[in-house]
């Protein structure tokens, strides 16, 4: 293993953090352009009790506007087998017309299917460099066995059991 300095090399850096492989993940929101959503793997769980998670925006994307000051919003957890959910979100905010969807009590859009779902009120924003943390208080939360769609190094990976 090669030591480095990440302020010197950010590719380098963006590589390693790839070797770390993450779930994939779907967040929604409702908007006055209709519902948004965007494809995130910087989920995380902070805390049973309370019943937190967190995910982190980039401050740069055209998307951001929509989830930072979102009062509320859902976390999917996508399946092995929902890796066009994951790209039509990747590339279109609005990628909801292939899919079975609807709103929840608070106009959140809620996509059918999935491994796991965490409807959250947002708790609070941390800054975080070219990164928003956003910590969100789950409200409701639903799952069903599968398999997760997995994310490293770049490149979306189906795992089999």
């Amino acid at each position: 293993m090669t030591g480095f300095d990440p302020t010197q090399d950010a590719r380098q850096f963006r590589d390693a953090l790839g070797s770390f492989a993450t779930g994939v993940t779907v967040v929604t929101v409702p908007s006055a352009d209709g519902p948004v959503g965007i494809t995130a793997n910087s989920f995380a769980s902070v805390s049973l009790d309370p019943p937190l998670v967190l995910w982190s925006p980039a401050k740069d994307s055209k998307r951001f506007a929509y989830f930072r000051h979102a009062p509320f919003y859902a976390i999917h957890v996508l399946s092995s087998d929902q890796h066009d959910v994951c790209t039509g979100f990747a590339r279109d905010r609005h990628a909801f017309d292939a899919l079975s969807w609807q709103e929840d009590e608070n106009g959140v859009p809620v996509i059918d299917g999935g491994l796991a779902r965490f409807d959250c009120a947002q708790s609070s924003v941390h800054d975080a460099g070219d990164h928003v943390i956003i910590v969100g208080r789950v409200i409701r939360a639903a799952m069903q066995p599968g398999t997760p769609l997995v994310f490293k190094s770049g490149k979306l990976i189906r795992l089999t059991t």
